[in-house]
Parts: C-alpha cells; sequence; structure tokens
C-alpha cells in the first residue's frame, strides 16, 4: 500500500492558537483525507512548539510557570484540532521527554560526529518573535523585523553554529531539480533571491543563562539547543526516531508534504534540509507554503481589536462553513483577508443557497414521489435521454477535483464541485421531476430522482476531504456511509446507492443567516 505522510509545522504555545494555525490544520485535513479516499496508507502529524524564549517570558508576565503556560495552550491546540474535525494521528509536544528529547539528542550527536557543529562568539541581531538571529536584509527602513514589525536585540554571546554553510549549494541544487519542491513557485524565487550571496552558518544554542527552557545540549550543560535545532526534528521524533521502537519512523519518513507558512520558509528550506544532510537522513519531497490571513483589510491585532477567533467562529455557523471558508475564499498558497460580512455572503450563496437547498430539494422530492425511496429504474443507463451525465458528466468533475488537489489548488478544486452543484440544479430545471409526476411519467420521474440522487452520492465523495461532517450526513440520509468512511473511494455511485432503499430525513445543513 502505498504510504502518505503529511505535517504542519508545530504552532507556538505562547499563545491560543489563531485563524491562520487553523488555515493549515485544515489544508493538510483535505490533503490528508483525499489520499485516505485513494487507499493509501496516511499518516498525518501536528503538535506543538514549546521550548524558547518567548514561552518562558509569556509565562514570567503572566505570573505562572512555563510548563503551565506550555500546557494550557497545548490544550487549546488539541481542542482546535478536535472542533475543527481534524483527522490527525499523532499530535507531538516539544517538552515530551520520552518521545521527543531523545530524537533530539541524537540527531545533534550526530552533527558533532560529522563535524557539522562548532563553538563561537558572536554578536548579532535577534528577533524574539522569529526566535532567530536575523540580518541588516531582514529588517525594513525603520530597523525593525519585517514580519514582526519589533526592534531586534544586540546580542553578543558564545555559541555552537550549525556548519549550514557546507551544504549551501547541495540544497540549492535540489530545490532547484525539483527534489525538494517548493510550492508555490514564488516562494522557491524568493528563497533564491535570499540566498543569492550565500547560505551562512546558523548559531544552534543559546547560553543556559539566557534561556533554560529547552532541551541542555548534551556535551554542554552550559548551553541549551536552539528552538529551531529542537523543533525541527519534531517531524522524525514524533515518528520514533531516536528512539527502539521507530518503525513507523522507518514507514513513513520521508513526508511527502510539509505545510508550513511563508514565515518559516528559510527554515524549513535551509536548515531542516542541512540537518538532514548532515545526519544522512532522507529528506522531505513538498514543502506547501501558504500564506497569512489578515482581518478586515489590515494585520490581526489584540490593540486593534480584529483579531479572528476559530472557536467563536465554529460555535456560531459550525465547524464546516469555517473550513469552506478558508478553504475556498482563501488562496491555497497566497495571502487572504477574512471579513465578517464576505464570511456571509459566502455562507449563503454557496452553502444555505447551494449545497444545503439541493441536498433538501432532491430528498423533498424522493419523498413526495417514491414514498422515500431510492427509485427502482429498469437496466440501459447509458442510452436513457435522462441520464444525468448527459447534463454534466461527473468524471469530468472528478477529473479537475482530482487535478486541482494534486496540484495543491484546494480552492480550485472546490470551484470544481461547486460548477457540479450547479450542474444538478440545472438538471433539477431541465427534467422538472414535478411535471413528470403530474403527466404520469413515472418511468422518467424514476430516473430523473434516481439522478439527482446519484449526483448528491457523488458529491458526498468530493466534498469529503473539504467538508467531512457535511459529507457524513449526506452519506447517512443516502445510507452509504460505511462505504464512504471505510473504503478506498469508489467513484461510480451506481453500485453505492441500492435500488428501493429507504433514505433517511436530514435537517437543513446551513440555515441562512439574516
Amino acid at each position: 500500500m502505498k504510504k502518505f505522510y503529511i505535517t504542519t509545522s508545530i504552532v507556538y504555545t505562547n499563545a491560543a492558537p489563531h485563524i491562520g494555525f487553523a488555515l493549515e490544520l485544515t489544508q493538510a485535513d483535505v490533503l490528508a483525507r483525499y489520499h485516505m479516499l485513494k487507499g493509501e496508507d496516511v499518516y498525518y502529524l501536528t503538535g506543538t512548539d514549546e521550548n524558547g524564549v518567548k514561552n518562558k517570558k509569556t509565562a514570567e508576565e503572566a505570573g505562572i510557570t512555563s510548563q503551565e503556560l506550555v500546557d494550557k495552550n497545548s490544550a487549546k491546540v488539541k481542542e482546535l484540532i478536535k472542533i475543527l474535525n481534524i483527522s490527525n494521528n499523532d499530535f507531538i509536544r516539544t517538552t515530551d521527554k520520552k518521545r521527543h528529547w531523545p530524537g533530539v539528542v541524537k540527531i545533534w550527536k550526530l552533527l558533532e560526529e560529522s563535524d557539522s557543529i562548532y563553538k563561537k562568539e558572536y554578536e548579532g541581531l535577534y528577533c524574539a518573535g522569529c526566535e532567530a538571529f536575523i540580518t541588516k536584509k531582514d529588517l525594513n527602513k525603520d530597523g525593525k523585523c519585517k514580519i514582526h514589525q519589533k526592534q531586534p536585540e544586540k546580542i553578543n554571546e558564545e555559541n555552537y553554529f550549525f556548519r549550514l554553510s557546507k551544504f549551501g549549494d547541495q540544497i540549492r541544487k535540489l530545490i532547484k531539480s525539483n527534489k525538494i519542491e517548493i510550492v508555490p513557485e514564488v516562494r522557491k524565487r524568493e528563497l533564491f533571491a535570499f540566498i543569492k550571496d550565500g547560505v551562512q552558518d546558523v548559531s544552534f544554542s543559546r547560553p543556559s543563562s539566557s534561556l533554560d527552557w529547552g532541551i541542555p545540549v548534551p556535551s554542554d550543560a552550559s548551553q541549551t539547543i536552539y528552538v529551531w535545532a529542537d523543533a525541527l526534528s519534531n517531524y522524525i521524533t514524533a515518528l520514533g526516531y531516536g528512539s527502539e521502537n521507530d518503525k513507523n519512523f522507518k514507514k513513513y519518513w520521508p513526508a511527502e508534504v510539509q505545510i508550513i507558512g511563508k514565515d518559516i520558509l528559510r527554515f524549513h528550506a535551509l536548515i531542516w534540509p542541512g540537518i538532514l544532510l548532515a545526519t544522512g537522513l532522507p529528506l522531505p519531497r513538498t514543502l506547501l507554503v501558504h500564506g497569512f490571513i489578515s482581518s478586515g483589510g489590515q494585520k490581526m491585532s489584540k490593540s486593534l481589536g480584529n483579531v479572528v477567533d476559530p472557536f467563536k467562529l465554529i460555535e456560531k455557523y459550525g465547524v464546516d462553513a469555517l473550513r469552506y471558508y478558508l478553504l475556498k475564499e482563501i488562496p491555497t498558497t497566497g495571502d487572504g483577508d477574512f471579513a465578517y460580512e464576505k464570511f456571509n455572503e459566502s455562507y449563503n450563496a454557496d452553502l444555505a443557497s447551494g449545497l444545503g437547498n439541493l441536498i433538501s430539494r432532491v430528498l423533498k422530492m424522493v419523498e413526495k414521489y417514491c414514498k422515500g425511496k431510492v427509485p427502482i429504474i429498469k437496466k440501459d443507463p447509458e442510452t436513457h435521454p435522462l441520464r444525468i451525465s448527459k447534463i454534466y458528466n461527473w468524471k469530468n468533475a472528478w477529473k479537475d477535483i482530482d487535478e486541482n488537489i494534486e496540484n495543491y489548488d484546494l480552492s480550485v478544486a472546490l470551484a470544481s464541485i461547486w460548477k457540479f452543484i450547479s450542474e444538478a440544479d440545472k438538471y433539477i430545471e431541465k427534467t422538472k421531476p414535478w411535471k413528470l409526476a403530474k403527466e404520469g411519467k413515472t418511468e422518467d420521474l424514476s430516473w430523473a430522482l434516481y439522478g439527482l440522487l446519484d449526483a448528491l452520492c457523488q458529491i458526498a465523495w468530493q466534498i469529503y476531504p473539504f467538508l467531512p461532517e457535511t459529507s457524513l450526513k449526506i452519506a447517512k440520509a443516502l445510507r452509504i456511509e460505511k462505504l464512504l468512511v471505510k473504503n478506498p473511494l469508489n467513484k461510480n455511485s451506481y453500485t453505492n446507492i441500492k435500488q428501493g432503499e429507504k433514505i433517511k430525513s436530514i435537517q437543513p445543513l446551513f440555515p441562512r443567516i439574516k
């Protein structure tokens, strides 16, 4: 069986998770569920980044211990994962001394053995927001970090450094040849522009006097392993790397896709491959990079009061309404904006009047004209003039969906599904089941309603990666839920819905928002 290993970045625990991480979780979930439908052995990892300076400082400001802070926010991340209906197989915490720390220590020792670690005194600009030393080209005209808009701190200290420069040319060639694929192409060009003058060695530790919340350097307790050397390793420590039970590591690594935000591309496209090359470990295949979400056209900020809380959105509108907006209205690999007016408009047009209305109309007609049962039709589906594929071939719809998901264009894949939904609506207007019933054209009526139930069956499968809760509700109404959740995708729905089967009633999927 073909395997598919997918990871998100691990979210930092100095605050509760925001809508940007909800986007990343949901994008990964679409790909994971899609590959499940293809019958692949899927492993989906996410987790929390719990070491480092920001966590310690935030805890001190709150008057609690660092452990209390990370426990609290890690629990909030798990709550978001549950409420978003995410299908992850595993969750890793970087404070986990049994699962995570042994693998980090093993990597450090391998880096030492390969002469990839050395110690030196260093003076540089440190951005606490980035948890990284940055250079002048990372600053704006005001001398602030371009990402976090904060003045970096000038630090002089003795640290261990990773000889990333030794692997610069090799990494460049791997990315250029797409052996490490970066999606979208624009991020690849940005990375090459950043490293055009060469790849520099990077700090891999901080003095424990400055940072005592983290993993100690194995051979030198006066130093703490730097957050990126620690955090990046989670993708393999979660699989058992560094432990006696490393069967999942051997089975699933390397990752097929690693989803990250554009602000951490350098760490994943340079430092992470450098670590893997230095330790002789396989490289991930694809880095899928998403952008940022603004709020009402502005950067989200507590002071502006425009921070979008995913928990409140789900409580008010439902999980699939939020998933739909994130996947359809936010470009998969670009920046996007969240606005309540746009959210309501999208919800009413696409979910309430679109998908929800279609499901309701079809099931009500089956109840009214067929006593709530799947119509019994004569064999000869290809030649009947009312066959739904005469209007819009579901095979073409699947071709569009497959192509766009494989190209990581999730919003366009969703648009393909809604095109199919629109065609099903047109089919209703073309066949006019109410008119066929009035005229006593029983065979034609059966064909029309069977074709529409067939369309609903296709839709249940099509939306499963995107809107799994809604998909399952449709599948339960058609009595095909066991096929949906347990079997690989069977696109030929004529073998799925059973003639004469009593269908179930369904509550309105998406009540309109006033």
